[in-house]
């Protein structure tokens, strides 16, 4: 099972309302971007605007983002569209057999690992933000034009 692509989307989402600034980022305009439903688009909308990240406004078409760029992170992302419960992003099966040597350990073995698994990839979406994959992509266009 993957990280749901709510959060591919949520990053697609700010990174184009940016990059569309001064047009109109409706969400049916936004889904044509990432190839969804609209419906889709709404509901993580909905998600971001909670969380503080954009700004819409009821009966007028189009978004906009809450903070500059340069402060939303991806991390503030991740979390916004509740892509996984703090501290869940692995699952351990429940009720292993305690009669096992394995069984009676292997919770609290692999417990710790993946809460250091889970902590360095939330490390990683703190440090990048949403101005850096603006600069990206511009950089990507730019070399998609030369060719």
């Amino acid at each position: 099972m993957s990280i749901s692509s709510r959060f591919s989307v949520g990053i697609h989402i700010l990174t184009l309302i940016e990059i569309n600034k001064d047009g109109v980022s409706s969400s049916e305009y936004l889904a044509g971007s990432v190839n969804t439903n609209p419906a889709l688009i709404r509901k993580i909308m909905g998600m971001l605007k909670k969380a503080g990240l954009i700004k819409v406004q009821p009966g007028i078409a189009g978004a906009e983002l809450a903070k500059d760029l340069s402060d939303i992170t991806l991390l503030d992302v991740y979390k916004a569209v509740n892509v996984v419960k703090d501290n869940e992003l692995f699952s351990i099966h429940e009720n292993p057999n305690p009669d096992c040597t394995v069984g009676r350990n292997i919770q609290h073995t692999i417990e710790p690992l993946f809460f250091s698994a889970q902590s360095a990839l939330e490390k990683v979406l703190e440090n990048v933000t949403i101005e850096d994959v603006v600069k990206d992509v511009f950089e990507k266009e730019k070399l998609h034009v030369k060719r």
